[in-house]
């Protein structure tokens, strides 16, 4: 029998393990293969997550209160004085709306105080006003814009001039005759202004918007008939006649009582003009000033009716500010009664309030 030479042994021991080491790197690269493709069936069978687009915001609002209390108390107090509490509260909202070129702003503005003092047993107010606008516009270029602009204008309770009755000397006036004494000078809905213009918005940047509204009718109300005469109103056409039908007083000489020769509402066609500048000294100091100003086609064109409006805003913390708040008015159909004028006078009027108390903004941001 032939012997097989140990180097060939070696030889085919070799080419039989390189062999197996082949089939085997074969079916484990097969199986990777299987892997992957069952791997990118699942992938393919999987839905795809798709992210949604952020909802888009349209509205921005902002609501702004401010409450202000003051007391003043004394005892047994050498330079005398009477003891005395006052509040008075401030809201100022915006809602305002915006898309593409389109925009819908609108704002209202309470503000509302009274105060009570122990040598007068009644409560005063001493500031009552209600003021919503709207505007709609519709933007043609970056900085102008066609608009159509809604504002009212009232008070919610009564507004009173409080004089000191006439009483016996040494005695206190009663509760009742300090009411009896005091003078009614506006109401509800008297008056009440309200106005629909046309026009254009003209915003130049961010601390100016001027409107002008070449076309916008304006109703006054009264609708106490006690205070129509003093707001201007218009006779009725049956009471036309003055010598056959004159005014007269009350018998205490405060009021017309013949207030129902007169018509409730005046109709006014004319051109509007509104600035409002708002902007930020610091971050802590606000001014607003909206000024208002109509001129009337139909009676008059050249006295214009003036609203005046200004409010400085300085921020101590996050909760706390002073305030001051001024409010003009020319009008030349209203007339302002006073001791030294009983029938009457034109006059500018002026209202001011200077006050410190919590301030809190609250707000929306796109």
């Amino acid at each position: 029998m032939r012997r097989i030479p140990s180097y060939s042994f070696l030889i085919l021991v070799t080419l039989f393990l390189s062999v197996q080491a082949f089939a085997q790197d074969d079916k484990t690269k097969k199986d990777a293969q299987a892997a992957a493709a069952e791997a990118a069936k699942m992938l393919s069978d999987t839905p795809e997550t798709v992210v949604a687009p952020p909802k888009p915001v349209y509205w921005t609002n902002t609501l702004l209160t401010n409450l202000n209390f003051i007391q003043n108390s004394f005892t047994s107090w050498a330079a005398g004085g009477f003891n005395n509490y006052s509040l008075s509260t401030l809201i100022k909202g915006n809602a305002n709306w915006a898309k593409d070129k389109m925009y819908w702003n609108n704002g209202l503005q309470l503000n509302y105080g009274f105060i009570y003092s122990q040598d007068k047993p009644i409560l005063q107010n001493n500031a009552d006003r209600l003021w919503l606008e709207s505007t709609w516009g519709y933007k043609a270029t970056n900085t102008l814009s066609y608009t159509v602009k809604f504002t009212y204008l009232s008070q919610l309770t009564s507004g009173w001039t409080y004089a000191t009755p006439s009483v016996s000397e040494g005695e206190e006036p009663t509760v009742k005759q300090w009411k009896d004494a005091r003078i009614l000078r506006s109401d509800f809905l008297s008056p009440a202004d309200v106005t629909l213009g046309v026009g254009a918005d003209w915003i130049p940047n961010k601390w100016l918007t001027v409107n002008f509204s070449p076309l916008t009718g304006s109703v006054k109300v009264v609708k106490n008939d006690r205070l129509r005469k003093n707001y201007g109103m218009a006779r009725k056409e049956k009471y036309e006649d003055t010598a056959q039908y004159p005014d007269e007083k009350d018998e205490a000489g405060k009021y017309f009582i013949t207030g129902k020769y007169y018509k409730p509402a005046r109709f006014s066609l004319g051109a509007q003009m509104t600035a409002d500048v708002k902007f930020k000294i610091n971050t802590n100091f606000d001014v607003a000033s909206k000024l208002i100003l109509f001129s009337n086609y139909l009676h008059n064109p050249q006295n214009l009716r003036v609203n005046w409006d200004n409010t400085i805003m300085w921020k101590l913390n996050k909760f706390f500010s002073l305030n001051v708040i001024t409010n003009l008015i020319y009008d030349d159909t209203v007339l302002i009664l006073d001791e030294d004028f009983p029938n009457g006078h034109k006059a500018v009027q002026l209202k001011e309030y200077l006050n410190f108390g919590f301030t809190y903004t609250f707000s929306n941001k796109k």
